[in-house]
């Protein structure tokens, strides 16, 4: 039911956003359709589009200014955006009032498109949680029912491939769980009885019972949610002091306008005409259309020259936190590593051949779907190894595989399987040292012991690397998260160079520590791809997706690097720090030209159609100022 409310609000936002576009691209035609009248026809015919392009541009905004004036209390832009359009053509100056009224609709739009992206994830979340469940009831019997109709105590059949309907615990059974949903490690996790499982996750191998022991309220999955929904509902400080300013402004305007009406009147002398001619030149040059084209066309330039760089700004807003960024996390798996496992050691026993070795572990790993199998095949591959020996073999759950090869047996997995003092002796104790780098490590023995091992491990991108250090030389500090074990984390956090790491997160610590760095370092980027990174993505200042990465990272991001490539977070933080100068210089001139226009007006040195050139002039320099962020890259 929440799913199906959450499409139809987001059906309802798409509708909206459509009709405010549609809203302003009329809006501009007829702008264009009155000039041309009033330039070659005649002015009544003229006057009727301005008055329709008032009409079809200015209506969402004119009713969201009121709504909000009347909810608040309070004065906003939208209002004072709505008089001074409406002063301009008092005064005669229709373009001018019209060119305000599309301004603030296609603004209008643009918002609209950025809010509906903020609450894509909930969705993409919601559809991994799984709807039904097999109930095992008194007699033994198994039946299909709603998740949500379970309660605690009830005991759940798991059969392979089936996602875990809710949190519990395995009371009959053993498998393999992929927990990449929850920690984001590529690497099952073994379940044996006692251990706890958790909703959204995957089993891989055996069936199992459970029994429910949190309410999915309560769930590890649904506080996903929850964080991220909490995340997403924050307004940052930027956005509270835009919204404090703005009635500010608009009270001083208009203050001043309710003073330029009467004051010279009595205080200067000048005629009723004179007066009112001059309240509604400030009302015209005091508008902010300078202040907006300060920032609108900067922000949209640099979003272009990022997506031809590779990166997608999901708005202006997370161009600007990237700009002052001081440190930035980094999910491990998927993100600083490759994702899968690889293998970097194998080693056989002294009377025993590698080829021959290699070619019965991958015979016998070719009947398992595990990812450690699958790096055991690809690695025998990579040796020119095109057909392997034939095996007969026994899943042993938690534990590993039995097998049968010409006639010989053979098991195959970690130490306390194939034995724990052979293991450690085997090859001069070298397994206890693989350990020590990061690495996972298998056995192959025989009737007569261990034959063989194998070490595997998730190496680290190239590009990580050189991306670590790019950020680094621009003063950002960078740390790894990641669900790994202490001695694995810190090996890999080692070879990346990453300033320090945290190991053994679950996505509840990631959004701790996340907090924790952002009380430090006040603005903190996060840089992940998995489901379990998106409560710190959207906790963190600057969440950042990786392209390959899974549906809610890249919903709940809000930056995307659609080639993988890490180096362009460096890229973008250049590119954000260009744009906050051009940004600034914008803000300073359209303020300083106000300003002047202001003072000359109440001078009476400025006339309407010099006020208007100067407020359109300055409007018009701080775009082509704004559009110098579409050269590629020779700014930075």
């Amino acid at each position: 039911m929440e799913l199906v409310k959450e499409n139809e609000y987001h059906l309802i936002e798409k509708i909206k956003e459509h009709g405010e576009l549609i809203a302003a691209i009329t809006s501009g035609i007829f702008i264009l359709i009155a000039w041309l009248l009033g330039k070659y026809g005649t002015s009544t015919s003229s006057v009727t589009f301005y008055l329709l392009a008032f009409a079809i541009g200015g209506f969402a905004k004119a009713k969201e200014g009121v709504k909000e004036t009347i909810a608040k209390k309070e004065l906003n832009v939208e209002f004072l955006m709505i008089l001074a359009a409406v002063g301009s053509a008092i005064i005669g100056y229709w373009t001018e009032g019209a060119i305000l009224i599309f301004i603030f609709a296609v603004s209008g739009a643009l918002e609209t498109y950025a809010m509906n992206k903020s609450h894509k994830e909930i969705s993409a979340l919601m559809n991994l949680q799984p709807e039904e469940a097999w109930l095992i009831k008194e007699n033994g019997d198994t039946e299909r029912v709603a998740v949500s109709s379970l309660e605690l105590g009830d005991r759940l059949l798991i059969k392979p491939g089936e996602r875990v309907p809710t949190d519990g615990v395995i009371i009959e059974g053993a498998t393999s769980i992929d927990e990449a949903a929850i920690t984001g490690e590529s690497i099952p996790v073994t379940k044996l009885v006692g251990a706890d499982v958790f909703a959204g996750t995957v089993n891989m191998t055996g069936a199992v019972t459970m029994e429910m022991t949190k309410p999915n309220s309560e769930s590890l999955f649904q506080k996903i949610i929850n964080l991220v929904q909490s995340a997403q509902s924050e307004k940052s400080p930027s956005q509270q002091f835009i919204e404090s300013f703005e009635g500010t402004y608009v009270k001083g305007v208009l203050a001043t306008v309710g003073l330029m009406l009467f004051v010279p009147h009595f205080l200067l002398d000048w005629n009723w005409n004179t007066t009112f001619y001059r309240a509604m030149v400030l009302l015209v040059v005091a508008s902010p259309c300078a202040l907006v084209a300060s920032i609108m066309p900067a922000t949209l330039s640099a979003i272009s020259n990022g997506a031809r760089n590779g990166i997608l700004f999901k708005g202006g807003l997370h161009i600007e936190h990237l700009s002052v960024l001081k440190a930035i996390a980094f999910d491990k798996t998927g993100t600083l590593t490759q994702g899968k496992p690889v293998v970097t050691d194998f080693i056989v026993r002294n009377d025993a051949d590698e080829r021959q070795m290699l070619s019965v572990v991958a015979g016998i790993e070719a009947k398992s779907n595990h990812p450690l199998a699958q790096a055991m095949i690809a690695y025998a591959t990579e040796r020119g190894l095109t057909t392997f020996h034939q095996a007969q073999i026994e899943d042993v759950p938690g534990w590993g595989l039995k097998a049968i090869v010409d006639g010989k047996s053979y098991k195959v997995g970690k130490t306390d399987f194939v034995g724990r003092d052979a293991a450690s002796t085997f090859a001069d104790g070298i397994a206890p040292k693989l350990a020590e780098q990061g690495k996972t490590v298998i056995f192959l023995a025989d009737e007569d012991g261990i034959v063989a091992l194998a070490a595997m491990k998730d190496t680290v991108r190239e590009e990580a690397k050189n991306a670590i250090a790019l950020l680094k030389s621009l003063g950002i500090h960078t740390v790894m998260l990641t669900g790994d074990n202490e001695k694995t984390a810190k090996v890999i956090a080692k070879e990346a160079g990453v300033d320090t790491y945290i190991a053994e997160c679950l996505p509840e610590t990631k959004v701790n520590h996340i907090k924790d760095l952002m009380k430090t370092y006040h603005h903190v980027g996060m840089v992940g791809d998995g489901i379990n990174d998106a409560p710190a993505l959207a906790t963190a200042t600057t969440g950042i997706a990786m392209g390959e990465g899974t549906d809610v990272a890249l919903e709940t991001a809000d930056v995307v690097l659609m080639k993988n490539d890490l180096s362009k977070i460096s890229y973008a933080v250049k590119l954000s720090r260009k744009m906050q100068q051009i940004v600034k210089q914008n803000i300073v001139f359209s303020i300083s030209i106000i300003a002047l226009l202001i003072i000359f007006n109440f001078l009476q040195a400025v006339d309407l159609p010099l006020g208007v050139v100067g407020h359109e002039g300055s409007t018009i320099l701080v775009i082509l100022n704004g559009l110098r962020m579409l050269k590629n890259n020779g700014f930075i």
